[in-house]
């Protein structure tokens, strides 16, 4: 193997891009502008990095596996605009970027096993971030997308959607990737809202909420809230408990976080 060829390891989740069509229609997404901050989680081989300096924009990328760091520093650092960080994305601090709120333009081909703690990681950082692209397992991009009434709808969709605007823009088959992985991909935007449309009292009621009633997702909700929320506590919110979670929307959950934060006793 040449000093530039670097073989994907399965510890990391590593698939690495390679359709040249897919990747052009990735950017032709993310239309990278002159003078904007972007960020790459998990460059990989820099299947998405060319393209991204070559808008004219300032690229901060996020790289774990150290056997890429020469391959990447060896074909992007002579750029001025190419930083390097070598970490953890899911441990990372998101304001050593010094980014301006709402700036962070982020863009990811993420490992499908850390993809959900880390959008959670992001949107802990929301107020710095402008937008997000990511390449994602295809069922993870559904439930991210779904709405209130179906089985993808669950505790993934309702805190990120809370967040976010969410696209399902386009899928990707296996043959864009080497390895192929076992599992179609595609490619979602998520973009913080500016203003939430539903503010919870406190967001993380709503997370404690909307996870007890997903625990028992077949069950009503009179029955998996019963810790919680008494039956009148529930009608008090305008929601109708005999419901099943998949039945409610953003706005029935926040209106019972925010009952939950006016009782007694959380405990």
């Amino acid at each position: 193997m040449s000093e530039y060829q670097h073989r994907a390891r399965k510890r990391f989740g590593q698939n690495f891009l390679h359709d040249a069509g897919v990747i052009h229609r990735i950017l032709r997404a993310i239309h990278a502008r002159e003078g904007e901050h972007m960020l790459e989680i998990g460059p990989g081989q820099g299947a998405l990095t060319e393209g991204l300096l070559n808008s004219g924009a300032q690229l901060d990328v996020i790289e774990l596996d150290r056997d890429l760091i020469p391959i990447l520093q060896g074909q992007f650092g002579d750029n001025p605009r190419f930083r390097l960080n070598q970490g953890d994305a899911l441990k990372f601090d998101f304001n050593q970027l010094q980014a301006a709120p709402h700036s962070l333009r982020v863009v990811g081909n993420l490992p499908y096993n850390i993809s959900t703690p880390l959008i959670f990681h992001l949107l802990s950082n929301a107020a710095l971030i402008r937008d997000m692209h990511f390449m994602l397992q295809k069922e993870v991009v559904e439930r991210l997308a779904a709405e209130p009434g179906g089985g993808d709808w669950g505790r993934l969709s309702i805190m990120v959607q809370y967040h976010c605007r969410v696209e399902h823009l386009f899928n990707v088959g296996p043959g864009a990737f080497n390895p192929p992985p076992k599992v179609d991909s595609a490619i979602v935007r998520l973009v913080p809202h500016e203003v939430l449309p539903h503010p919870a009292k406190d967001h993380r009621l709503l997370e404690r909420v909307v996870r007890e009633a997903f625990n028992q997702r077949r069950k009503t909700l009179r029955n998996t809230l019963k810790a919680l929320l008494p039956a009148a506590a529930i009608e008090a919110a305008a929601v109708d408990g005999s419901l099943r979670p998949e039945q409610l929307d953003l706005a029935a959950f926040v209106r019972l976080a925010d009952k939950l934060a006016e009782q007694p006793s959380l405990d």
